[in-house]
C-alpha cells in the first residue's frame, strides 16, 4: 500500500507542475493515476492469491493427503469464526457511531462522536469487504484441496513431490519479494 500511495503522490506532483493545472484551465490526467491504483491492487494481491491456490498444494506434497485434510478442518473453523467475528464487529462500530449521531453520549462533534467515526473507519471495511472476502478464499483453497487431492494419493516419487513443492516455495518468495519492489517504479513518471 505504501508503494502505491508513494507512486500516486509522484504522479500528482509531477501533474502539479504542468502549467494550467492548478490554475483550473487543463485537467489533470486521472487515467494514469488510476492506471497506477489498478496495477498495484494487482501487483499487492498476486501474491496473496497464489499463496491461497498454492498453500493446500504445498501441504499436501510436503506432508500428505492427512495433513492436508487437518490443514482444510483448521482453515475452515478459522477462517469462519474470523469472518463472522468481522462482520459482527464492524457492524458493531457502524451502529455505535449511528447512535451516537443520533444524540446520545453528546452527539456530533463529542469526544465520543470523534471515537466512534475512528471505529466506524475501521468496521466498514471489517464488514463490507475483509469478512465476506474469506469466504470466496476458503472456497478456492478447498476446490484446489479437491482437485489436488486424489493426485496425491497416488505414490509419487519422493524427488518429484520435494522438486514440486520447492518451486512452489521458490514461486511464492519471488512474487512475495521481487516483483512488488520493482513494479511501482516503473509507474512513476
Amino acid at each position: 500500500m505504501s508503494r502505491a500511495a508513494s507512486a500516486i503522490i509522484a504522479d500528482v506532483r509531477r501533474q502539479f507542475k504542468i502549467p494550467g493545472i492548478m490554475e483550473g484551465t487543463k485537467k489533470p490526467d486521472y487515467a494514469n493515476t488510476v492506471a497506477i491504483c489498478t496495477k498495484s491492487a494487482q501487483m499487492e494481491l498476486m501474491p496473496i492469491a497464489l499463496l491461497a491456490v498454492l498453500s493446500s498444494v504445498l501441504v499436501g506434497l510436503l506432508f500428505g493427503v492427512e495433513a492436508l485434510g487437518a490443514f482444510l478442518a483448521g482453515l475452515i473453523l478459522s477462517g469462519q469464526l474470523l469472518a463472522v467475528f468481522m462482520a459482527n464487529a464492524g457492524g458493531a462500530w457502524d451502529n455505535a457511531k449511528k447512535f451516537i449521531e443520533d444524540g446520545n453520549f453528546g452527539g456530533k462533534g463529542s469526544d465520543a462522536h470523534k471515537a466512534g467515526v475512528v471505529g466506524d473507519t475501521v468496521g466498514d471495511p471489517l464488514k463490507d469487504t475483509a469478512g465476506p472476502a474469506l469466504n470466496p478464499l476458503l472456497k478456492v483453497i478447498n476446490l484446489i484441496s479437491v482437485i489436488v487431492a486424489p493426485l496425491l494419493v497416488v505414490d509419487i516419487n519422493p524427488l518429484v513431490r520435494y522438486s514440486l513443492a520447492l518451486a512452489i516455495i521458490v514461486t511464492l518468495a519471488r512474487l512475495m519479494f521481487f516483483t512488488k519492489k520493482t513494479a511501482l517504479k516503473r509507474d512513476c513518471r
